[in-house]
């Protein structure tokens, strides 16, 4: 599975614990961050990250990009929705992307949690199926 991992300023330090809690799980699959948050929690838990830009600068877009290339099966982003953001387009779009492409998005610690036990548990094996296909060939 392909992950992306994301995290605004004030929730580096939340995707950090997340990331070490469930480095067994993570270390399985195929890693990618914006790059701030990839490179934090690269250095943090060692696993292997494939940084994009910092998310205003344009991360969060290539991570989009992917969605809609269907090359991403999770987004794990941890949001602070107390802080206002300079990108805000760029984090609406990134979420409208996931629910155009039936991504499973986490924007807390709390569902970031049960979607990475989930994976962990087999959950996610239907991604396997839609796995190189155009938004146009899904049945849905």
């Amino acid at each position: 599975m392909k992950i992306a991992l994301i995290a605004h300023d004030k929730k580096k330090d939340e995707i950090i614990k997340l990331a070490t809690a469930y480095k067994t799980i993570l270390e399985k699959h195929e890693l990618f961050a914006t790059g701030t948050t990839g490179k934090r929690v690269a250095d943090e838990t060692g696993l292997n990250i494939h940084c994009f830009k910092s998310g205003p600068l344009g991360g969060d877009q290539q991570i989009g990009a992917y969605i809609s290339d269907n090359k991403m099966d999770l987004v794990l982003f941890i949001r602070d929705p107390l802080t206002a953001q300079a990108h805000e387009p760029d984090i609406s779009a990134l979420l409208r992307l996931s629910d155009v492409y039936e991504i499973p998005l986490a924007t807390n610690v709390g569902t970031a949690e049960v979607l990475l036990r989930g994976l962990d548990a087999g959950f996610y094996e239907w991604r396997d199926f839609y796995r190189g296909k155009g938004r146009e060939e899904l049945p849905f």
